[in-house]
């Protein structure tokens, strides 16, 4: 059974793998990591969702906000972020509740998760937020 004490260490290792610090990025009041990459804001963490049977399941998460909904074109913008969630394979886009911005998202639960596969759904989640926030921004607002 994988703990989430041992995904922590194995974002850990990420982190330093790709010359950061946990210092530099771990938030221990929040129990997550932040950091940039490029013209992506990077949130990681481990979500515990409780369960029926009074037990908790616990899944990576990992966000970046790409950008705001375009008010002037909200309908073929929704059409275009299911599209995209249809091609982009391992992450999604999604709108928390109450909110107009745009993430790129990817969660899994962790059991079973290994090292490599905790570098793998951060690093593609990060190229995916690098590249998607500056092609919507460009397609939907010109910059």
């Amino acid at each position: 059974m994988t703990t989430r004490e041992q995904v922590e260490a194995m974002i850990d290792r990420y982190v330093v793998s790709v010359g950061l610090t946990k210092e530099g990025t771990y938030n221990p009041e929040r129990r997550a990591w932040y950091w940039t990459i490029g013209s992506a804001k990077i949130e990681v963490f481990i979500q515990a969702i409780p369960m029926k049977d009074g037990t908790q399941r616990h899944f990576l998460r990992i966000f970046s906000p790409l950008m705001q909904v375009p008010k002037h074109e909200e309908l073929r913008f929704y059409r275009h972020l299911l599209e995209l969630n249809d091609s982009k394979l391992g992450v999604k886009l999604t709108i928390m509740p109450g909110s107009d911005t745009v993430y790129a998202t990817y969660e899994r639960d962790i059991q079973g998760i290994d090292y490599d596969e905790v570098s793998t759904c951060i690093a593609d989640l990060e190229w995916w937020a690098d590249t998607l926030d500056d092609q919507l921004k460009q397609q939907f607002f010109g910059r």
